[in-house]
């Protein structure tokens, strides 16, 4: 097998209670490399998209890359991919920590589950040695403590655990996978996914370590791109210094900082809740960092409260903080860490509650309805951690917020209000002033997203270059190299972080030293399209009509009422247009026989 890929899936049945160890073919790890796309490969080939989310039929896959449990920069990621519950397209949730490597250490790229275990189940793994054991007795306990107990069981506190919370448990939409107490797996609902099938964790432990073909090649290619990640003033400075939070400032400057439930794209808060505020405040305490990782952009908090944990991330304390009009960096904070230990997105939580007190607000969800929970005004503390553990719990209001904002706010008759793309909430960039992005977000495939093809480094960052963030020219262009770059990281097995300092060039010089593959950069590309291409067709299988490729109409009749970017709008349909034109399919959205001909998607 290539390289540092073993060329092997662990298969379980649930249902039937059998395993098996399944040889993948070189040449699909070649065209699907690992990852992000070869789950999409299996997912695709296993099971019907159309199927019920959360039904045994849907097929749940957890996939490390080829470099993911190596000497690469950040090679710790792996995937979660199967059919979403909240969008009922692909989900494929990226996570990072250390449960990756030791998945990979152990001996495999893949595990894939199957089926339905007929009461709760956990998957303990030791090398070659796979048992599926009883979780009776951590059934209904948060992240943390399942975590303890099972390393407790396992016997060695050096393995790695990936465990649902109560929210997965009760089949909430927006639920997520926690590894390692503090990463997540956190988009599409796929905690859910794993609770649906009774299996509450997956505890591993490896003793092996995928080796290149010529290892000393391979370190120096990974000693030149650590250095290079080194010397890169945003992977080198900014994000170890203040880690995701130091965009804060920027993006409110910029005028593109959602608040209020993306009403303005300006918060008069931003100071009380930035990165720089949560060391101003004292409450960072130290860095932290996944496997292999030389940024370093996780951290270490303390309140004074005397709760303890990890993050808030960027995302994370935009959306409890100005999604929600709040300027308590304390109630954010908690509020992160009851998603870690219950087990939600915290981008989708959060602002699913923001569209809550628009709702309320605006006088569509009555007062009866909040029972005893608290009035859903912006700006409350109180609200967004109550209304947190009651959307894992699915208590009262709660349990209809935890079927996501699309859902909550058809049920009061006013979907417009939800701020999501395919049902899945958008992340912390108002798309009325950056076109790029705004394009990104519309044809994302696994709906609201902003991570899939990240505009914002050039249409902000200026990496690799500074475009005009309020032009459409050549826009519909850099969404398809981004997309397909993206795939290709994420099928790697490092972080998407590693790409404002590095350039496909890089990411093809190690994965070949890597897999031993002669990829060229334009094979690699032709990599990420193919997974880009095969995920569209899964999606259309499932049900999506092209016409999701939109936006809420917020965005595209609604000028942004103030700031930098006061009085835009999306131009969205002057760039679907050409996106679909370059990406080789019809008018309509729908990819040519021709392009998957191309693509080798023909005959699947």
């Amino acid at each position: 097998m290539p390289g540092t890929c073993w060329g092997k899936i662990l298969k379980i049945n649930l249902t039937e209670k059998k395993m098996e160890v399944e040889t993948i073919p070189e040449d699909v790890i070649r065209k699907f490399i690992g990852g992000r796309g070869l789950a999409s490969y299996y997912l695709y080939k296993l099971m019907d998209p159309k199927a019920d989310p959360l039904s045994p039929e849907n097929v749940l896959i957890f996939a490390t890359g080829p470099l993911t449990g190596t000497a690469a920069p950040s090679g710790g990621r792996y995937m979660v991919v199967c059919k979403s519950p909240l969008t009922g397209l692909i989900a494929c949730s990226n996570s990072g920590g250390n449960f990756g490597a030791e998945l990979k250490a152990a001996g495999y790229d893949m595990i894939i589950v199957q089926g339905k275990a007929d009461e709760p189940v956990y998957l303990a793994i030791k090398d070659d040695q796979v048992e599926i054991k009883s979780a009776s007795h951590l059934w209904g306990l948060d992240t943390h403590t399942t975590t303890d107990k099972l390393l407790e069981e396992f016997g060695d506190e050096r393995a790695k655990v990936a465990c649902i919370g109560p929210a997965g448990e009760k089949l909430v939409k927006i639920a997520c996978v926690i590894n390692d107490k503090h990463r997540a797996a956190g988009r599409s609902g796929v905690g859910a996914v794993m609770g649906s099938k009774n299996l509450k964790a997956i505890v591993v432990r490896g003793s092996k370590r995928p080796e290149a073909p010529d290892r000393d090649a391979f370190m120096n290619v990974v000693r030149e791109k650590v250095e290079k990640i080194r010397k890169n003033p945003v992977t080198g400075e900014g994000l170890p210094k203040l880690g995701t939070k130091v965009l804060d400032n920027i993006i409110n400057e910029n005028g593109l900082y959602p608040t209020r439930n993306f009403q303005t794209g300006v918060f008069e808060g931003t100071a009380e809740v930035c990165g720089e505020a949560l060391v101003e405040k004292g409450y960072l305490k130290k860095n932290k960092g996944c496997y292999a990782c030389p940024i370093q952009c996780g951290r270490y908090v303390e309140l004074p409260t005397g709760k303890k944990g990890e993050g808030p991330e960027y995302e994370t304390g935009w959306a409890f903080g100005a999604c929600c009009g709040v300027k308590d960096l304390i109630a954010i904070t908690e509020a992160n860490f009851l998603c870690n230990e219950l087990g939600l997105d915290t981008i989708s939580t959060g602002v699913t509650i923001a569209c809550a007190m628009e709702l309320y607000e605006k006088g569509y969800i009555p007062k009866d309805d909040l029972a005893k929970g608290p009035e859903l005004r912006f700006g409350s503390s109180e609200a967004i951690v109550y209304y947190t553990r009651a959307i894992a719990y699915r208590e009262g209001l709660g349990d209809k917020m935890a079927e996501g904002s699309y859902r909550l706010a058809e049920a009061y008759g006013h979907p417009e209000l939800s701020m999501s793309v395919k049902k899945q909430e958008l992340p912390a960039y108002d798309p009325r002033g950056v076109y790029g992005h705004a394009l990104g977000y519309a044809t994302s495939n696994r709906g609201g997203c902003h991570v899939r093809q990240y505009l914002i480094s050039p249409e902000v960052l200026g990496v690799p270059e500074k475009l005009d963030p309020l032009t459409t020219k050549d826009k519909p262009q850099w969404v398809k190299i981004f997309q397909e770059l993206t795939a290709v990281i994420d099928s790697s097995g490092m972080c998407l972080f590693t790409s404002f300092a590095l350039s496909a060039d890089d990411y093809r010089d190690l994965i070949a030293a890597g897999t031993g593959f002669d990829y060229t950069v334009e094979e690699l590309l032709k990599c990420g399209e193919r997974i880009w291409n095969l995920e569209r067709l899964f999606n259309l299988k499932a049900g999506m009509d092209p016409a999701e490729d939109t936006l809420p109409k917020r965005f595209l009749e609604e000028p942004m009422p103030e700031g930098p970017k006061k009085g835009s709008v999306v131009p969205l349909a002057e760039m679907l247009k050409e996106y679909y034109a370059i990406r080789g399919w019809d008018e309509k959205g729908y990819p040519t026989q021709e392009k998957l001909a191309e693509l080798g998607l023909d005959n699947l």
